[in-house]
Parts: C-alpha cells; sequence; structure tokens
C-alpha cells in the first residue's frame, strides 16, 4: 500500500505491519490505523521513530522506546486494559512513547503516562494512561540523548 505522508512524502507500507488501535489514540479516536516508519537516511542514528496514521496522511507523531531513556520504566496497568490486545507473552510487547519536539530542541521531552503498547505479533494496539506521578506527561530528554551520543550509543 502507497501512502502519501508530509513527514516523508510518498512511502510503501507493507500491509503486514498495519498496527490497529482499535480505540484510536488520545485525542484522534478516529485515527486507528497506522505505520511505524523511520528516516531511512537516519537509519537506527536516532532513536525516534514516526507512528504515520494512514488515514490522515497529515498526521504523524514521533515516538520511541522509553527504555533507551528511562531504563527502569515498567508502568502497572491494569490487565483489563490489555484485553483488546489479545493473549500475548512480554516478549511480543512493543511499548512506545510519544515525543514532542518543540522548536527549543532543548525542551523536547516524552509522555511517560500515556504509552503505546502494541502487540507484536497481531499489530494491534492500545494507548493506556497510566495512573502514577512516578512517570511525568513531560519528561525532559535532550540532555539524555546528547549523553547517549557522545557515548555513540
Amino acid at each position: 500500500m502507497k501512502v502519501d505522508t508530509r513527514v516523508f512524502g510518498s512511502v510503501e507500507i507493507d500491509e503486514q505491519k498495519i498496527i490497529r488501535f482499535p480505540g484510536g489514540i488520545v485525542g484522534f479516536p478516529e485515527l486507528t490505523e497506522f505505520a511505524l516508519v523511520h528516516d531511512e537516511e537516519q537509519g537506527n542514528a536516532t532513536p525516534i521513530r514516526w507512528l504515520q496514521s494512514l488515514q490522515e496522511p497529515g498526521f504523524a507523531m514521533p515516538v520511541m522506546d522509553p527504555l533507551r531513556i528511562v531504563p527502569d520504566y515498567n508502568p502497572q496497568v491494569e490487565d483489563e486494559l490489555l484485553k483488546p490486545l489479545g493473549e500475548f507473552p512480554p516478549e511480543e510487547m512493543l511499548v512506545l512513547v510519544t515525543v514532542t519536539v518543540p522548536s527549543d530542541l532543548t525542551k523536547m521531552s516524552v509522555n511517560l503516562q500515556a504509552p503505546l503498547v502494541i502487540n507484536a505479533a497481531t499489530r494491534k494496539a492500545a494507548q493506556l494512561i497510566v495512573e502514577t506521578e512516578k512517570y511525568p506527561v513531560k519528561y525532559y530528554i535532550y540532555d539524555i540523548l546528547q549523553s547517549r551520543k557522545k557515548e555513540g550509543e
């Protein structure tokens, strides 16, 4: 399937890689089909990927693996919230967090309170709200990313 995107232009998406959010995502309940894309030129040099809407080509959210910045990230959620994703072992769970990239890059942050949980086997996903003050909505990451870049990670 070919999708015209705002960030990457026209891209080919393998239908087997479509991620479905049956309940949509926070603020956009009508958007239910996405693909995870990245800048081919940068490869794995950047930890940021894009969750590209397949229904709204102009909508793409930067996302990343929270373990790259918070190694002990392990939000607790009710099992009931994961039921729509089907049964799956922990190794089939992909957790991502949204990244906010303002014009002042030093204020770049991730939202640790609303992770995106994906069943990698079925590609069903949900955005969950974690009810704890342990994980903030704005967790600043610029300094962490810069120090990792210097370390060659």
